[in-house]
């Protein structure tokens, strides 16, 4: 055993003790669950854990003592988003109206990990459906950010941005229809990355099809990236993902961004709320990008009001989402989900296709703004991250002034975008910047990161 609490390791860290037989992996098992069944009662991060995961580190083992590991992430302690499905495990999606029967089969990226070597520990905490940012569900309660319980790690991957928070391993499956990788990311203080659409392949799809992608949640950009090469991965059943294209994203990760122009976005279509915190992480972030190389200044890219346009996106999904439930167990969903499906029950077919026809303006609107900057630095989230039993009021209102007004724009556009921690907040708890890209340069943004997370390290909470 190392002298460093192997729960907190990066995978890369994981990964070089593996070879060099100075770590096994049911060693690091061992202290991912410890450190789960000590911290995780008043966390709460975990829908349920995996009962094959102590199986699946002990083939690890012994493939590793064979020096015949099958992939690049063998052994690694991972976390699944439990609106993905995990073979023998239930996919309850954070609602009371959900099958408890278990999965018959992997989704493509579980898939990915499994191929990769990766040991599934558990399913992590969603809001119902996957619906709004404060991380709470009906069917598993709250979940509370390890930087202070008393405060929500957001959603709505609640649980993998919690559990990466709280060194529950190194690496966690997020989904994101409109921030809900990136936002819990930089409320808990870790990378999320939100990959271009298609490039991680999904199925089942969920209600936000869309615009809706799948990515990962660790503590480093270098495992983000590491992560990301084992879920791209082409899959049949997914008919829009990307043809399949074996790479180890790390590559080119050192290389900076020198000679890179970048962006500062100070409106995504409307007038954003954000608060002086966030704007001074933002200019603290693009100091370092100037120092590192880059040249960055102001500019807009004339966006369409994104606020409009995904508001009748996310309204329409979630009013059908509701009307496949029998009326008469509707009180059984989060009561907000009632709200939104009243508030968007009236619109017409000609409205939902003028907001798509809105959401292709937008993208085209950026595809032009990257043939002059290669990056768009921006906020992540307007506001700290809200008390963990505040009630979620008026949530048609709270999309775009609270929640997500900075994130759901890329999500319209399809283009890759990464929540990177940049400090603290006078309230202890972690602050965070935005940095985007042109559709498929998930390269670049990784890159950007990187040299962000180099000038600015960041820890995990004290938890004990």
């Amino acid at each position: 055993m190392t002298a460093t609490d192997p729960a907190l390791m990066t995978a890369e860290e994981m990964l070089g003790h593996f070879a060099a037989c100075t770590l096994s992996p049911l060693e690091a098992l061992q202290a991912v669950t410890e450190r789960v069944a000590r911290l995780n009662p008043s966390i709460n991060a975990f829908a349920v854990m995996n009962p094959a995961a102590l199986a699946e580190a002990g083939a690890s083992e012994a493939r590793w003592r064979a020096g015949r590991p099958i992939g690049a992430l063998d052994g690694v302690p991972c976390t699944v988003k439990d609106l993905v499905d995990v073979a023998g495990l239930p996919t309850r999606r954070g609602s009371r109206l959900t099958d408890a029967t278990p999965a018959a089969e992997d989704a493509p990226s579980v898939m990915g990990l499994r191929q990769a070597g990766a040991v599934i520990i558990g399913k992590t905490t969603t809001t119902e459906f996957g619906w709004k940012s404060p991380g709470d569900c009906p069917l598993h309660g709250i979940t509370r950010n390890p930087w202070n319980l008393h405060h929500t790690p957001g959603g709505s991957s609640s649980g993998a941005g919690a559990a990466a928070a709280a060194g529950f391993g190194p690496l966690h499956i997020g989904t994101d229809a409109g921030g809900s990788i990136r936002i819990p990311a930089a409320w808990s203080g870790v990378v999320g990355l939100k990959p271009s659409f298609g490039l991680v392949p999904q199925w089942p799809l969920g209600a936000f099809a869309a615009v809706a992608v799948l990515g990962p949640m660790t503590r480093t950009v270098r495992d983000a990236a590491l992560m990301l090469g084992a879920l791209a991965r082409a899959d049949i059943r997914d008919p829009f993902c990307l043809p399949d294209d074996p790479r180890d994203w790390r590559d080119g990760i050192e290389d900076g961004v020198a000679g890179m122009r970048v962006a500062v976005l100070r409106r995504p279509g409307f007038e954003a709320a954000v608060d002086w915190e966030g704007i001074a992480a933002v200019e603290q972030a693009a100091q370092f990008l100037v120092d590192a190389g880059a040249e960055v200044e102001e500019a807009d890219p004339g966006l369409p009001d994104t606020r409009e346009i995904f508001s009748r996106v996310w309204g329409v999904a979630l009013t059908r989402l509701v009307h496949s439930h029998p009326e008469t167990r509707r009180h059984m969903l989060d009561k907000g989900l009632a709200e939104v499906a009243a508030a968007n029950g009236g619109m017409t077919a000609v409205e939902f296709m003028e907001a798509e026809a809105m959401r292709i303006a937008a993208a085209h609107a950026m595809a032009r703004f990257h043939r002059r900057f290669d990056l768009v630095l921006c906020p992540t989230v307007p506001n700290p991250p809200p008390l963990a039993d505040a009630p979620t009021v008026n949530p048609v209102e709270a999309l775009w002034s609270n929640w997500a007004p900075w994130t759901f724009a890329f999500n319209l556009t399809r283009q890759p975008a990464i929540s990177v921690p940049m400090g603290f907040a006078q309230n202890g708890l972690p602050r965070a910047v935005q940095i985007a890209a042109a559709q498929y340069r998930d390269d670049l943004v990784l890159r950007a990161a990187r040299v962000l997370e180099e000038a600015q390290p960041f820890a995990v909470p004290e938890l004990g």
